[in-house]
């Protein structure tokens, strides 16, 4: 009896998990080597007196992506996993009083804009249609398949994208295609604030971009129904139950290449086979760190990286009916903002401020009468800045503008505190320089430099996650597990043909 192929994949991160499941499903043994004691990398869990918090992503969309893995794997995907359908996406606060609420339904929130700003509701209907056919003519080319192999664009889908190039407005920022469409700057700013979803800066970052408002408002955003932790809780189910053998608490220290092919892992000294293998780890210690004697793409590793965060968890002794799950506090001058952030690495003392309160959908997050608060600012990444004074200061400004904003002191309700920054986020989840996305999306041809699924120098050997094509974020990175998936042969292929 022949024996199955086996598959190693070096992390266990939201794209890692993913890809353990699809080639489980062709046919491999697929085990799953983690540095840390839990799997899920940034998808985790904080739990504090009674609080719970998520700890990384806190947006849900394209929950199809989730969905289809129970769906390859036999199983009804409602009897692993289910999720709330929210009706109001984020609350937006403005320091000069303004409130809007960005209802999930694309009419009752153009008419909602036109209530607090007087910009016409037809300004913001066309431009979320605009955003939504930058994603008909996107997707399927670089959302899901891969950028860098021939077959892509010898396919009619992609040459009729190419036809249609300039309606993507790649040669205008962000900002630039958003002034020219709204006269209020309060829009504007709203709409900016996509960029920062992959972790870019929308005074540089192509107008292709306005593909991200559509997954929110023109698809749906969702809350699973015990938290965003119940993703990976659930994934990991499914792929324990498929077979998949974690080793948790196990780093690797190498990807063993023999004759320019894959053939397995270092692991506490001792060499681990494999018939192929995934990197879920960010590309450059991928190479820096597993892969030290092999030719590095050195153009890919130097590419600027994303923006970080710093994220407070608050455990809060009162509640706030005014706030809802997703609530964003703006500054006052987000050029000024971003300029601080990506010319001067450091953090605003006006910052963004993004309070996500899971408790309003997921009343045990917190205990009776409080909310769990998970706040955050947008960071540079880590180059070696001050952090333990920058935090302090970020802490304090945070906290003023948010009595003023609020009209409450929030100081003497912090019932609980954790902090996660830069440093914390690179040493946990080896992100190089905490950068959230890996690198930036702040140039016309970002798509085109960031890492392909597989390495064009050793065979047998893919890549996956935020730090790789597509991108970051869940919905990227599931996609980035399904490029992976069908780029790599069923077991059956394999063995006929080694």
């Amino acid at each position: 009896m022949q024996q199955q192929p086996h598959a190693i994949i070096v992390g266990s991160g939201i794209g890692g998990l993913a890809t353990s499941i699809r080639l489980q499903v062709k046919g491999y043994q697929v085990s799953v080597y983690e540095a840390n004691s839990y799997p899920g990398g940034k998808l985790n869990i904080l739990e504090d007196q009674g609080f719970r918090f998520d700890t990384g992503p806190s947006l849900f969309t394209m929950p199809q992506l989730v969905m289809e893995l129970f769906e390859l794997a036999g199983e009804k995907p409602e009897d692993w996993f289910d999720y709330h359908t929210l009706e109001v996406l984020t609350k937006y606060f403005y320091p000069d009083g303004t409130s809007i609420e960005a209802f999930a339904q694309p009419r009752a929130f153009s008419e909602e804009v036109e209530r607090q700003t007087g910009e016409p509701s037809e300004r913001i209907a066309a431009f979320l249609e605009h955003s939504r056919k930058l994603y008909d003519i996107t997707h399927h080319v670089f959302l899901e398949r891969s950028l860098h192999k021939l077959s892509t664009y010898t396919r009619m889908g992609t040459v009729i994208s190419t036809l249609r190039l300039p309606q993507l407005d790649p040669f205008r920022s962000m900002d630039q295609a958003n002034r020219s469409q709204f006269e209020d700057p309060r829009v504007v700013q709203l709409f900016n604030r996509y960029a920062t979803y992959n972790g870019s800066n929308p005074y540089e970052a192509p107008a292709t971009l306005n593909i991200i408002p559509h997954l929110e408002f023109n698809m749906g955003a969702y809350l699973p129904k015990r938290g965003m932790y119940q993703i990976t809780e659930s994934i990991v189910k499914l792929a324990k139950k498929l077979g998949v053998k974690f080793h948790l608490n196990t780093p690797v220290e190498q990807i063993l290449v023999e004759r320019k092919k894959a053939v397995g892992v270092q692991v506490n000294g001792a060499s681990i086979s494999a018939d192929l293998v995934v990197s879920n780890a960010d590309v450059v210690p991928t190479y820096r760190k597993l892969l030290p004697d092999q030719p590095h793409p050195e153009r890919t590793l130097t590419q600027p990286r994303s923006s970080s965060a710093l994220i407070f968890y608050w455990g809060i002794g009162a509640e706030f009916p005014e706030l809802d799950l997703h609530n964003i506090f703006f500054s006052e001058s987000y050029e000024a903002e971003f300029a601080c952030m990506w010319e001067e690495k450091s953090i605003y003392h006006d910052p963004t401020i993004y309070v996500n309160i899971t408790s309003k959908l997921v009343p045990e997050d917190a205990p009776e009468g409080c909310e769990n608060w998970f706040v955050m600012v947008n960071a540079p990444a880590n180059t070696g800045q001050d952090w333990d004074t920058l935090i302090a200061q970020t802490r304090q400004h945070i906290l003023d503008k948010l009595k003023r904003q609020l009209g409450k002191d929030i100081e003497p309700l912090i019932r609980t505190e954790s902090i996660l920054e830069p440093r914390t986020i690179e040493s946990k989840t080896s992100s190089y320089q905490g950068a959230l996305y890996g690198t930036s999306s702040n140039n016309l041809f970002a798509a085109f430099l960031r890492h392909p699924n597989f390495s064009r120098k050793i065979e047998n050997l893919y890549f996956c996650g935020g730090s790789v094509h597509p991108g970051g974020g869940i919905p990227l990175s599931l996609l980035g597990a399904k490029i992976v998936g069908e780029m790599v042969p069923t077991a059956t292929s394999y063995r006929l043909h080694p």
